[in-house]
């Protein structure tokens, strides 16, 4: 996917989302970092110029609160906003096993409770361990358990895209 695909992927997501909550009243966009901040703060952008005024947008560091990965004591996260009673639009650049998403739900609620959390990403690739499913999704690309998804951002120093890059075939 380039830049332009990408662009319009997300736009038609910004519309999703706020059609299936009449409108952006009550929303906040939380990404998870960190591929799903750059995504977070594109659609918080789009939302925002659809509505005419801001869309909250904040970062959520999610390592404390994984079960596969050694935990930390740190956290990167940044919610300048109230999320109690809110409904928090969760982005992540790539769903894959689910695992990263749980550990999300965990993390947005230390910081209150929300009316409702819903989840968009830009590439569903499959392979869940848990039973947890977007509810906005920019494509799904069917791929091996081994290949990489990877997000370009141009907020990395590059430009907007998307690339499967195939696994070893061992």
């Amino acid at each position: 996917m380039d830049a332009a695909a990408m662009r319009r992927t997300l736009g038609r997501m910004a519309h999703e989302i706020l059609e299936a909550n009449d409108g952006g009243e009550d929303l906040v966009v939380v990404g998870v970092l960190n591929g799903g901040v750059p995504v977070a703060k594109k659609l918080a952008f789009m939302m925002t110029q659809v509505e005419g005024y801001t869309i909250p947008s904040g970062r959520l560091d999610i390592r404390k609160f994984r079960d596969d990965k050694p935990a930390v004591d740190d956290d990167a996260s940044e919610i300048p906003f109230q999320v109690n009673g809110r409904t928090v639009i969760l982005v992540d650049d790539v769903i894959f096993t689910g695992r990263s998403i749980r550990a999300a739900m965990d993390a947005i609620m230390q910081f209150g409770r929300p009316s409702s959390v819903q989840l968009a990403v830009l590439v569903d690739r499959g392979h869940r361990e848990l039973p947890i499913q977007p509810d906005y999704c920019g494509a799904t690309l069917h791929t091996e358990r081994g290949d990489h998804i990877k997000v370009m951002s141009h907020e990395e120093g590059g430009e907007d895209g998307i690339l499967l890059e195939p696994g070893d075939d061992e």
